[in-house]
């Protein structure tokens, strides 16, 4: 059973965690799950629902374990040697729990998970192939069973989530417009339960709550197959995928090389721009939006931070509401069996997340299964993998790989393109407050939009012959004079004022000034400076394979966020940073 205590008031043995004296957060202690031996699942309450037995503890969280699973399962413990075991999983009610630890009928099952890479891979390939050949319908059969005996030990613990997040998205719907909301809808589990949800609490017959598909063009090949069921199970409900198509995974890797842990900028460059571009598009008249999202603080250390209602940090004028934040994976199994909900068929595999299948964060486990499952895909993005430590001098690239090495990359030393992070100038010896610049890109009539954050451009007032723009504040006092030839690599930067951007003194405004110089020798079209600008004033499109950055002045207020709001004033700069 899961317990909150509210810091602040001291409250202690609360069953939500919204305080309901302060209203504050309240935090989890760890849950407690029981094993009834009698029906042989694992239960909320100690007392199980269905018999009336009295459960041992057995673990914080657990997920049901499939058949396709057991035989991977038993495969493994054939050639670890513990035949015994392997047999006699047919009619064992086998979950996994906290630490990938699996249990059959509320024992350990032994088996070590750790040492996956040392498997005969093909070895266990045919006995998975034979098994689902010869023993699927016995298998799922009894599988069928135990989700029933689950259903009805829990029949409390569902109908208390279900009643608590109904009434909150309710009391949400009853603060915004429905034509202001929308599902961020995955394909995964959770996205997949809160869209019920929200479809319960304020879909009607005739009007249906828009879900938007976030397609990373990464994701398992069951994800694209279950979104098309989705679809044809709810014909009523629009789904709109969101699509960034003018990159190339395997393009950009081999350019600024692949995400790791602490730079996963696929989920900026694929997920996050182009949701938030066709947000824009379709909610373009509305000054705020909601989003409900599938989030669960229990997925990982980063997510228990989040709040339950909160204002995007990645998506400008977004309000997120995760009505399942509380929920662990054993309720979202729990719901979506009680409720008899479709579901991807990736969880059957034994996965426990679907996002992209080649993500750094995945775990050993998830790589494993993408061997077994998904082996194309598997050993082209390990070629890739391979190619990028050659490229960047790594002593063995096999071994890098293998090890997973590579997941820990940091900066972008060795990579060629974070030579164009780069920026190279002197000050101007005859003029005060002016700097010379070499760029690494030729200077064109765009250029001069990346500017428009700090003030208001004028043609007008310089030498055309010498290429001279000048940035003008509101008072039209000049901020910046910029001085280059279109077609030149050399441009001179002279500071008149340095109130702009947020720069209180000559050295931020510099760093202002290096932050747009780097964007426009580095942009790839990544749409981060798109997602983050509140007032939709900045539009990025590739055509040709040229990126097109433009800024509208009427839209743009200045307010320099697209600009500090990244390191150094660029996403990719960030990502591609050398340590020197």
């Amino acid at each position: 059973m899961v317990l909150y205590r509210c810091e602040q008031d001291n409250l202690e043995q609360l069953h939500t965690s919204i305080c309901p004296h302060c209203h504050g957060r309240a935090y989890a202690y760890v849950c407690d799950l029981y094993w009834c031996k009698t029906c042989q699942v694992p239960t909320y309450t100690k007392e199980c629902e269905r018999c009336g037995g009295q459960g041992e503890r057995v673990a914080s969280d657990m997920r049901p374990v499939f058949p396709e699973e057991k035989f991977v399962l038993e495969a493994i413990l054939l050639q670890q040697g513990k035949k015994k075991e392997a047999v006699n999983l047919e009619k064992v009610s086998v979950w996994n729990s906290t630490g990938n630890h699996y249990y059959g009928d509320g024992k350990r099952i032994p088996v070590t998970i750790g040492k996956l890479k040392t498997m005969d891979l093909k070895q266990i390939q045919a006995y998975y192939e034979d098994k689902m050949e010869q023993c699927f319908e016995t298998y799922d059969g009894y599988f069928r069973e135990m989700q029933q005996r689950f259903v009805e030990a829990n029949k409390g613990r569902f109908a208390q989530l279900d009643q608590d997040a109904i009434s909150y998205i309710k009391n949400v719907g009853e603060k915004y417009d429905k034509r202001d909301m929308l599902v961020s809808f995955s394909g995964g589990k959770d996205s997949t339960v809160v869209s019920d949800l929200v479809d319960r609490a304020l879909g009607t017959a005739t009007e249906k709550i828009v879900h938007i598909f976030g397609d990373t063009t990464l994701e398992f090949p069951t994800t694209y197959e279950y979104v098309k069921r989705y679809k044809k199970q709810h014909y009523k409900t629009p789904v709109i995928p969101a699509r960034n198509r003018d990159k190339d995974f395997y393009e950009l890797c081999k350019l600024v090389g692949p995400p790791s842990r602490v730079m996963r900028w696929c989920c900026t460059v694929f997920k996050t721009g182009a949701i938030t571009r066709q947000i824009e598009k379709m909610f373009r008249n509305k000054s705020h939006i909601v989003t409900f999202y599938g989030i669960r603080r229990s997925e990982s250390a980063s997510r228990s931070k989040y709040e339950k209602e909160s204002d995007s940090p990645k998506i400008s004028k977004q309000t997120v509401v995760s009505p399942i934040i509380d929920w662990y994976d054993f309720d979202v199994w729990l719901y979506l069996f009680t409720r008899g909900i479709d579901f991807n068929e990736a969880y059957r595999w034994g996965y426990t997340r679907v996002g992209c299948w080649c993500c750094p964060n995945n775990s050993d486990w998830s790589e494993f299964l993408s061997q077994l499952h998904m082996r194309e895909n598997y050993t082209s993005f390990h070629h890739l993998l391979v190619d990028f430590a050659t490229e960047i001098g790594k002593p063995d690239p096999e071994e890098y790989v293998s090890s997973g090495n590579w997941k820990a990359r940091q900066g972008g030393n060795g990579v060629a393109m974070a030579q164009k992070s780069v920026i190279s100038f002197t000050p101007c010896a005859t003029q005060e407050n002016a700097f010379n610049y070499s760029l690494q890109k030729p200077i064109t009539e765009e250029f001069y939009e990346l500017f428009k954050p700090f003030g208001y451009l004028n043609y007008e007032l310089g030498n055309k012959r010498l290429g001279e723009v000048f940035v003008l504040n509101k008072k039209g006092e000049i901020l910046l004079g910029l001085q280059g030839r279109i077609g030149s690599k050399q441009l001179k930067v002279t500071i008149y004022q340095t109130n702009f951007c947020g720069a209180r003194n000559l050295k931020a405004a510099e760093e202002r000034v290096k932050c747009q110089l780097t964007k426009y020798q580095m942009c790839m079209g990544c749409l981060a400076c798109e997602g983050v600008c509140k007032r939709d004033a900045i539009t990025i499109r590739e055509k040709e394979n040229q990126v097109h950055y433009t800024i509208s002045d009427e839209k743009c207020v200045r307010c320099g966020h697209c600009v500090n709001h990244f390191v150094a004033g660029c996403y990719m700069r960030k990502v591609l940073a050398i340590k020197r």
